[in-house]
């Protein structure tokens, strides 16, 4: 039996009168890579920032290990550390070094003590190949090199579950591959991943399982070969012949 690790029940999200996310099921059970497709406005990225609860759910329930952690009073930078994100746009702190950008979240939310947390932060940067970087900072390196940046930076949090929104649409494309590259890596090591992504090819040959939104709802989810060979729904089968088209 595969462990489940989150389980979202019924989840809801309103922006004013505008209903952005109705009534989402969804499971991530450990191991799982999971990519979220859909066009823009879909609800895809309001999906995640849920799930990390940088979104307030206006319903439904996030459970973590059983435990709703959408709830009043729940620990939510505890919860955090468990469940990692990964951004767009890096984030990084543009006055720290690499090395230092990936140790300051270990000490100050881990407790690590420097060392340990320094160990641990090369660690993945050199997983993800920044390993002769430590010593930048992040207006010296690439958008591609930042990306693989905030990626070390997560991992070194030892989170259960990695959260990617878009991590590649702020590149330029030459710099696509090498953060993709880094991503299935990771996964090939095991860890449980959850992508909104546009790049259909990561989705097809790296996901486990491939889910379609449209208009807050998940339409269609499955085997990377159900949903890009064989989909059932019109809406599925009329958004992949378009992105087909733009490729």
């Amino acid at each position: 039996m595969d462990e489940l690790i989150l389980q979202v029940n019924h989840l809801s999200k309103t922006f004013g009168n505008n209903e952005v996310l109705k009534d989402i099921d969804f499971t991530v059970c450990k191991g799982d890579v999971i990519s979220i497709i859909g066009a823009s406005g879909s609800g895809k990225s309001t999906l995640l920032r849920c799930i990390n609860l940088l979104e307030t759910p206006t319903g439904g329930e996030i459970l973590f290990h059983g435990e709703d952690v959408a709830r009043r009073g729940a620990n939510v930078p505890a919860y955090r550390a468990k469940v990692g994100m990964v951004f767009q746009t890096f984030n990084l702190f543009s006055n720290l070094t690499v090395l230092e950008n990936c140790v300051i979240g270990q000490m100050k939310v881990l407790r690590r003590n420097r060392e340990e947390a320094r160990a641990n932060a090369l660690q993945y940067l050199t997983k993800v190949g920044m390993g002769p970087y430590i010593n930048a900072k992040p207006r010296q390196i690439s958008g591609g090199q930042k990306q693989r940046v905030a990626i070390a930076r997560a991992l070194a949090m030892n989170p259960e579950v990695l959260l990617f929104d878009e991590p590649t649409s702020a590149l330029d494309p030459e710099m696509v591959g090498e953060v993709l590259h880094a991503m299935k890596t990771i996964a090939d090591d095991g860890m449980t991943m959850l992508v909104v992504t546009h790049e259909m090819g990561f989705a097809k040959e790296v996901s486990g399982r491939v889910v379609y939104m449209a208009d807050g709802v998940i339409c269609e989810q499955g085997t990377p070969e159900q949903i890009f060979e064989n989909p059932q729904q019109e809406r599925t089968k009329e958004f992949l012949s378009r992105t087909r088209k733009e490729s």
